[in-house]
């Protein structure tokens, strides 16, 4: 793939946030949108080596007028936003529609194939159903959605990875309607690009550690490590040594979370990466603050030092991150701004310059 972002764009647009080593461009997707609020960007490189970003946007989060909205990078600017799926269900005899929110897109381009589009439509997480479309030319068109066969969700936040076999695993999460909820962890795998399916899991009962929204790293041969969310106020990590057909025991990591969305990533040289809040939780109550925004790297996926701070601003929310490496080696990171627009980050991780954490505190 040849990646078609100039560097002179990137290095034209650094902000004051880039004095931090690594951080090249900090930028919105859009100015300007038909929704007021949005969330739960995704981001991917397609095969013609442009970036497309996806996020859900509407009047707020479990709307039923909210809907998968989408931006591509052209000559280095974002087109603007395009709502490309919806949870429309059918048309009334009065001409309105009934229609359900829909949630959490996942872009994913594998090795060969059409770029792929999971998403979520329903009432509520505990509720919804998965769907999945694809395109054959890099994000301008799509296909009709097609719900996902049951029991199947697709990935719920996180991409998912293509193994050496071409297999692709997909890292899930589910939320029962209990009163208190069961958070647990699963895993979905698909060899003929999303015809058929093999679920695996749950990993963990959902409560001792209620965990959602992993991650999967790659830790060397068949190895895997998936991280994430969790209710327990710390990274959730559990690994696999057979290339995700059966899963350790799931623990807690050493990194906070203030119950709030992450996203990681192996790097080509096989350091990883995670984007997060680094903030503790508060035991017994939802979470915590959404800011700030850090980047982390790892070794082994379990030992962390701190790398950059992509948002610092207090009392607001800077929140659910999405990370790739491209082809030319760059990190990009897609997360949600204030609840109102979606921000776009390129750091060199060649640059970064990473910090001891003492004692679990981000160092000043």
């Amino acid at each position: 793939m040849k990646h078609l972002i100039p560097l002179l764009l990137i290095v034209s647009t650094i902000t004051p946030k880039a004095a931090q080593s690594g951080l090249l461009k900090s930028e919105f997707i859009y100015e300007t949108a038909p929704f007021p609020s949005c969330h739960a960007s995704t981001i991917a490189e397609t095969s013609d080596g442009g970036l497309v970003v996806a996020w859900f946007g509407g009047t707020r989060e479990k709307h039923p007028d909210v809907g998968i909205w989408m931006s591509r990078s052209e000559a280095g600017k974002w087109t603007a936003p395009v709502e490309i799926a919806n949870g429309v269900q059918y048309r009334k005899p009065d001409g309105s529609v009934h229609r359900h929110p829909t949630w959490n897109p996942v872009l994913f381009q594998p090795a060969s194939g059409p770029l792929m589009l999971f998403f979520k439509a329903g009432p509520t997480p505990q509720t919804w159903w998965g769907l999945l479309s694809t395109s054959t030319d890099d994000g301008k068109t799509w296909t009709e959605p097609r719900r996902l066969p049951e029991n199947i969700l697709g990935p719920v936040k996180n991409k998912p990875v293509q193994l050496p076999n071409g297999d692709i695993l997909s890292p899930v999460s589910l939320e029962t309607d209990e009163r208190q909820s069961k958070w647990s962890v699963h895993f979905e795998r698909t060899s003929d690009f999303g015809k058929t399916w093999q679920h695996s899991g749950p990993v963990n009962d959902g409560i001792e550690i209620g965990a959602i929204q992993p991650s999967i790293l790659f830790t060397g041969g068949d190895k895997l490590l998936a991280i994430g969310r969790s209710r327990q106020n710390r990274i959730f990590q559990v690994a696999s040594d057979d290339a995700g057909k059966t899963w350790g025991p799931m623990t807690l990591g050493t990194l906070p979370n203030p119950n709030s969305g992450t996203d990681a990533i192996t790097l080509k040289d096989g350091r990883h990466l995670i984007v997060y809040n680094h903030v503790p939780g508060t035991p017994g109550q939802w979470g915590g603050r959404r800011t700030p925004l850090n980047l982390a790297v790892s070794n082994d996926g379990r030992t962390w030092q701190a790398a950059l701070v992509l948002e610092d601003e207090p009392r607001v929310e800077f929140s659910y991150p999405a990370i790739i490496q491209t082809y030319d080696g760059l990190v990009h990171v897609t997360y949600t701004w204030k609840r109102q627009r979606v921000k776009h980050s390129v750091i060199d991780p060649a640059k970064l310059q990473p910090g001891e954490m003492v004692g679990g505190e981000w160092p000043k």
